[in-house]
């Protein structure tokens, strides 16, 4: 099995998220063995950030790097939740604070860049998602 970069969700992690003040647009990106379905029983099984409701939204295949690496330039784009500041994500590595801003600019950009017409960017999770992995993997 390849190993897969991925982004999921969890829901009850994101109401919580919305509750403290932190942001609902809270997102897991890590790296996975196996398909999308198995990544997304291994993240819930294992309570992952101490919640048991995760869906995998989009993963790719890791070409070359580790969970560290994509992490590292990830970090350069978003910011990483550190869990030493928040007890309730149980330590949890990975867990990401998204501006949908951030996602609206990078998809408007590339567009212009692509040459193609401006048109509005919806920000829905599987938009996320992709800028996300993008980020990540590079």
């Amino acid at each position: 099995m390849t190993d897969m970069l991925y982004a999921a969700r969890s829901r009850s992690l994101q109401d919580w998220g919305g509750e403290v003040g932190l942001t609902k647009h809270l997102y897991k990106v890590g790296l996975g063995v196996g398909t999308a379905k198995d990544i997304e029983q291994s993240l819930s099984a294992a309570q992952c950030a101490g919640r048991s409701d995760w869906s995998v939204i989009k993963c790719v295949e890791a070409e070359g790097f580790d969970e560290a690496d994509a992490l590292t330039r990830l970090a350069a784009k978003e910011t990483l939740i550190d869990p030493r500041y928040y007890p309730q994500i149980k330590g949890e590595r990975g867990i990401v604070k998204v501006k949908p801003a951030n996602v609206e600019n990078h998809f408007l950009v590339q567009n212009a860049l692509a040459g193609e017409h401006q048109k509005a960017v919806r920000v829905i999770p599987l938009t996320i998602a992709a800028y996300l992995l993008r980020a990540a993997a590079g």
